[in-house]
């Protein structure tokens, strides 16, 4: 092969590259800000990051719930994106910037905010590319906490008129959940967590109370709990590739088990309210 011959293969596969570059980043689905209303009196409206794929038919989607530091833009950018990719309509809630909260993080979550899935979730189920029968809530820390609240059976599942069909919360506190989950429901946490600790959870993936005390069994879906060896709080955040602390808390970014919870996530969502298979 001469030089010339050589240049124009090159270049040809150039060419090819970056249309190839250009038609992914206009198949991806852009984040849209959206602000809904709440169905109870007087209530603040919302707002969040709506992404919808360009698919067809009616898809599944999920909510997802930022954690006590608010964050929800680089929430939709680290997991909106991906989910969106995989054929699912996304929606972050911002449950902080509309009531004028900076973060949480000394304190539990407001007790307005405990409705707040809810309130995305109805706000999904009128948009006409959504199927309202396939809609799962994915929380993170103290958004995995509220995912749980959610789902449980209680008070604010029951008088709930539309139903999430699943739940993923990853490092959530697991205190304070009875354990009676009315859907499929994952917890994915990191064993070397010490801001939300994973006994508390597989004590509550085993039925056991925050005492550690057996509760009565056979109530609701059972909950899939997946402990990450050498995993800490935040393990999916690439801004914690240099661990970091919060409120005394371990922060650090654990690139191989994010890339494991993303293959848990997809797995259980497929299974749960379906979307697109995998195919690399």
């Amino acid at each position: 092969m001469n030089n010339r011959a050589g240049l124009a293969i090159l270049l040809a596969v150039l060419l090819v590259g970056s249309a190839g570059g250009k038609a992914a980043a206009a198949a991806e689905a852009p984040s849209v800000l959206v602000e809904f209303e709440s169905p109870l009196n007087n209530a603040q409206p919302l707002q969040g990051l709506l992404r919808r794929p360009e698919r067809p038919g009616l898809l599944p989607a999920v909510v997802l719930l930022h954690g006590c530091s608010g964050q929800w833009r680089e929430l939709d950018e680290r997991w909106g994106k991906r989910l969106a990719a995989w054929g699912y309509v996304t929606l972050t809630v911002d449950r902080f910037g509309p009531r004028g909260i900076t973060d949480t993080c000394t304190g539990d979550a407001p007790a307005a905010t405990v409705h707040d899935a809810y309130r995305a979730l109805s706000f999904l189920t009128r948009q006409s590319l959504v199927d309202p029968t396939r809609i799962a809530v994915v929380g993170f820390s103290q958004g995995g906490w509220l995912a749980l609240l959610s789902v449980e059976h209680g008070a604010i599942e029951v008088n709930a008129t539309e139903k999430f069909r699943a739940a993923v919360a990853f490092y959530p506190r697991c205190l304070g959940i009875k354990g009676d989950m009315t859907v499929p429901t994952l917890i994915m946490v990191g064993e070397l967590d010490d801001w939300t600790p994973a006994q508390e959870c597989r004590n509550l993936a085993e039925g056991r109370d925050d005492d550690g005390i057996s509760r009565q069994q056979g109530l609701g879906y059972p909950i899939d709990l997946i402990v990450y060896p050498g995993a800490h709080h935040d393990f999916d955040v690439p801004q914690y590739r240099t661990p970091g602390q919060l409120l005394g808390h371990h922060l650090e970014f654990n690139e191989q088990v994010r890339n494991q919870s993303i293959d848990a996530l997809r797995k259980f969502l497929y299974a749960t309210i379906g979307g697109q298979e995998k195919t690399q």
